[in-house]
């Protein structure tokens, strides 16, 4: 496995020497909005669509891969990069969008939700349609499976992808800290899938943490380039194909607690303003910004302290849902 992570990283860095160079040319920088922080306003201009940069060494790092194991079953690594290249296909046309108009408007909320959703349920036939895929619920943990009703599995599926995406997705917005968050999610469903015998899943994960430490070269504070959408959605449907993949979307509640924790305080945000404005004729709000990160920034937290901590936390979550998951079944 030290061959696909080592063949991930090095495409990703070599990719990015050209790749950086080529975005600043044809100027397509980051618009940065005028509500943050001001010290990101500093950042206008950097590089955005770095996502390329992990997704091109994931692919090279696969192909190493599939060539150190001629044996091994391929098809769940095509399924899950092609589910999450269209994600970050949806990512770009968002990135494009945002940098031709120099502004954070890009797709609708609609269209975006819209053609999430139906990546997703491509997702779930197809992986049905290979075989892995169950309508019966794991249950972390309890080590016990739930019988569910095929339409109804398939809409909670449905709902888990596309929320864990968005959630990857808002989790962006700090220096290196998306990259730093995932890098120990994917290890730890990579390591569940060898735990499990699916080789191939846990071969695409060490794959893309290869592509990923090459890109956090170049996104650690202070970036020279960031991911956008391209990067965040991509990894965003490579988290929930990965679980899904391993018919174990409830694995995602513990591993993920950070991008779960960015939602809801951008959701509480939200409410809790729209309830004060209503009620005080005043807007309040329980964060100095949402999400969480932005609140720690105004808060006098640095990007790196940002990046280190909540890495460290999303590490604890990872080792934490791998001890007690790795026995699924009583397997081992």
């Amino acid at each position: 496995m030290i061959f696909p992570l080592l063949a991930g990283f090095a495409a990703a860095v070599v990719f990015a020497m050209i790749f950086i160079p080529f975005l600043r040319s044809v100027k397509a920088g980051q618009p940065i909005k005028k509500i943050g922080p001001v010290w990101h306003l500093k950042k206008e201009g950097t590089p955005t669509m770095g996502g390329w940069i992990f997704i091109i060494g994931a692919a090279v790092g696969c192909a190493v891969f599939a060539l150190f194991n001629p044996e091994a079953d391929l098809k769940p690594i095509i399924a899950i990069f092609i589910f999450a290249l269209v994600y970050a296909v949806i990512g770009f046309v968002d990135d494009v969008k945002k940098i031709a108009k120099r502004n954070n408007d890009g797709l609708s909320g609609s269209s975006k939700f819209l053609l999430q959703l139906a990546a997703a349920l491509v997702l779930i036939f197809l992986l049905r349609y290979l075989g892995y895929l169950t309508p019966n619920l794991y249950i972390p943990f309890a080590d016990i499976t739930v019988p569910l009703p095929e339409l109804v599995y398939e809409v909670f599926a449905a709902f888990i992808i596309v929320g864990t995406v968005n959630a990857v997705n808002i989790t962006d917005g700090v220096d290196g800290v998306l990259t730093g968050v995932t890098l120990p999610v994917i290890a730890c469903l990579a390591a569940l899938a060898f735990a499990w015998d699916s080789v191939s899943i846990g071969g695409f994960g060490i794959a893309l943490i290869g592509g990923l430490f090459g890109f956090l070269c170049f996104n650690f504070n202070p970036a020279k380039v960031f991911m956008g959408d391209t990067g965040s959605l991509f990894l965003g449907g490579v988290v929930a194909a990965m679980a899904f993949a391993l018919d174990a979307p409830l694995a995602l509640v513990p591993l993920c607690l950070i991008y779960i924790w960015e939602v809801l305080s951008d959701v509480i945000q939200v409410v809790y303003f729209k309830y004060t404005k209503r009620k005080y004729k005043e807007g309040r709000r329980v964060f100095k910004m949402a999400p969480y990160h932005h609140h720690l920034e105004k808060s006098g937290w640095s990007e790196k302290r940002i990046f280190f901590i909540f890495t460290i936390f999303s590490v604890i979550c990872a080792a934490v849902t791998y001890y007690t998951m790795f026995e699924r079944y009583g397997k081992l």
